[in-house]
């Protein structure tokens, strides 16, 4: 359905302007629906604006979900989930639920995010995704041998495991991902993008759908609702 874009100063003014709009999603999912549902990136641009909805007292229910998590262990520094509910532990009434098993099995993890999944069919009011420089979101790398599945809209799947490849250095492990049409079933996307080269990403996957970054499959992909890109330098 496209997109519209909306272009910040800054990394600070992004942080505002994307923490304002996914606060005011929350207070029109609470007041419509009682309760707010949310999938959420993990990484460190994204955790100023959790801390932000932490900080609102939004005064309704918000359940979030990692959009991708890491298989290991949720004691870990790597895990999503833990930097997730850090940054919300300042209101009790946001619940962070996690994709995968306590030891990071990743059989078991990819049966804990299915089952999770599909015990939450309902719309997410609103997903977060960031892009990496390879093109990728959520764990939906350019070099992951079924990344077909993971992008492809009528697979019927809600989540996949995948293996990077390359493994990247800083974070070398598999990973759970929520696949592209669970994530557009959804009101809002918002892909928060930082920087010259991504942005070149960004404009060649706009004029190619059939460029190879799996960011060209979310762009256009047949959705319900326009996605969101933010971006600043």
């Amino acid at each position: 359905m496209g997109w519209i874009e909306r272009d910040y100063l800054d990394a600070s003014t992004l942080v505002a302007g994307v923490a304002e709009t996914f606060e005011a999603a929350c207070r029109a999912a609470i007041a419509a629906r009682g309760s707010a549902f949310l999938a959420l990136a993990g990484g460190r641009t994204p955790l100023p604006v959790y801390a932000h909805l932490a900080n609102a007292q939004l005064g309704g229910h918000i359940e979030a979900l990692p959009t991708d998590e890491r298989c290991v262990p949720h004691d870990h520094p790597a895990c999503n989930l833990g930097n997730l509910r850090k940054a919300f532990a300042g209101d009790a009434n946001i619940g962070v639920q996690p994709l995968t098993a306590t030891d990071g099995d990743i059989d078991a993890s990819l049966a804990q995010a299915r089952t999770l999944l599909a015990a939450h069919p309902e719309p997410f009011d609103a997903v977060l995704l960031g892009m990496g420089a390879d093109g990728h979101f959520a764990s939906l790398f350019p070099g992951a041998a079924n990344l077909a599945d993971g992008l492809a809209m009528d697979s019927g799947m809600d989540a996949i495991a995948t293996l990077p490849d390359p493994l990247p250095p800083e974070a070398p492990f598999a990973r759970i991902s929520l696949t592209l049409p669970r994530l557009l079933r959804a009101r809002a996307v918002h892909l928060v993008v930082s920087g010259q080269d991504k942005r070149a990403i960004l404009r060649r996957v706009q004029q190619e759908p059939h460029a190879p970054y799996p960011v060209a499959a979310l762009l256009h992909a047949p959705a319900p609702a326009p996605i969101h890109i933010h971006w600043s330098p």
